[in-house]
């Protein structure tokens, strides 16, 4: 492995994006079959996200596709990036949870995550009241980890003494100084986040206590990488995913579209402005071997993350498929 990634982790984060003029059962196999190739490559986990309302994402159940996953792959681990835990009663995802280590011993983490995953006519229909907050996440965690523990008057059964990893993910300082303060590994969603990338993994190392789980941080931050042979083609197989954030500033998600041949006929200057504040340099990764190699090793020097998490939103599977194996030659040397 190159010197400068020989103490990295890298790992793969699924949105099961579901394409255009295609079906939802060809989005879970993909992930099936992505999840394979990237085993074989060496990446260390694999994550999917829960979101909902989203016709582009097909993870919105994401315990059943983590087991989808987990069943096809033999060694690499498997979680959420992450599961919205206010979306959920804890004692369910205890249980789910608990299941899923039963199946898959030790191969599965729990990522945690305190914002809804959608819109909040979404989150109240997954609630049925609106009166929770994020603010109350903390506590959340600790009932979770209580069921885990088995502490809680209730049992969950599956659950009470599953090895299941917590991790806390965030896109601003809360869920930093959460995680500092229990001595939680922490993810950074950089990947729709830049700005505030430096900045939550600074107070999250200054902060951290050590504790059962960690004697010192550890920082995952996410990137959007699109690898092809060449930074013209890269940059034509991006458009979909600049296509897909399009999409969301208009306010009609759309599924992940084709690439198209001239994405400035696409958006107004405003529109285009407000993609690029949420996808950008510092986030997304565009371009052959070499560009990747050297964005990657800057984006390293910039976040000195511990693991990178990356999102590769390609139409084409077989060529979404081919950009982790060009980032996998990278960082193997």
């Amino acid at each position: 492995m190159s010197t400068t990634f020989s103490n990295v982790n890298f790992s793969v984060l699924d949105l099961a994006p579901i394409l255009y003029q295609q079906d939802i059962r060809t989005s879970l196999n993909n992930s099936a079959d992505l999840a394979q190739h990237t085993e074989q490559l060496g990446y260390h986990r694999y994550w999917l996200a829960e979101h909902h309302n989203m016709p582009g994402i097909a993870s919105s159940a994401t315990s059943l596709l983590i087991s989808h996953v987990a069943s096809h792959t033999q060694s690499i681990r498997v979680g959420s990036g992450g599961i919205m835990l206010p979306n959920h009663a804890p004692l369910v995802i205890a249980e789910q949870f608990g299941t899923l280590d039963a199946l898959y011993p030790d191969r599965i983490d729990l990522g945690l995550g305190r914002a809804p995953g959608s819109d909040q006519a979404t989150a109240f229909a997954l609630r049925r009241t609106l009166n929770s907050s994020p603010e109350d996440f903390p506590n959340q965690v600790e009932e979770l980890e209580s069921y885990f523990a088995g502490d809680a008057r209730v049992k969950a059964v599956p659950g009470k003494g599953a090895n299941v990893p917590i991790w806390l993910l965030g896109s601003s300082d809360f869920s930093a100084r959460l995680a500092a303060e229990k001595g939680l590994p922490f993810s950074f969603a950089s990947h729709f986040s830049p700005d505030y990338t430096v900045p939550a993994l600074s107070l999250y190392r200054d902060r951290f206590q050590p504790s059962e789980h960690l004697n010192q941080p550890y920082a995952m931050v996410g990137v959007n990488i699109i690898a092809a042979e060449t930074n013209e083609k890269a940059k034509w197989l991006a458009t979909s995913q600049q296509q897909q954030f399009l999409s969301m500033v208009r306010g009609a998600p759309s599924q992940l579209m084709p690439p198209i041949d001239d994405i400035d006929q696409e958006w107004s200057i405003y529109e285009k402005a407000s993609v690029e504040k949420n996808v950008n340099s510092k986030s997304t990764i565009i371009g052959d071997k070499t560009a990747v190699a050297e964005k990657l090793a800057q984006f390293l020097e910039e976040t000195a993350a511990d693991e990178v998490i990356i999102n590769s939103q390609i139409y084409d599977h077989e060529a979404r498929k081919q950009s982790y194996q060009i980032v996998a030659d990278v960082v193997n040397g």
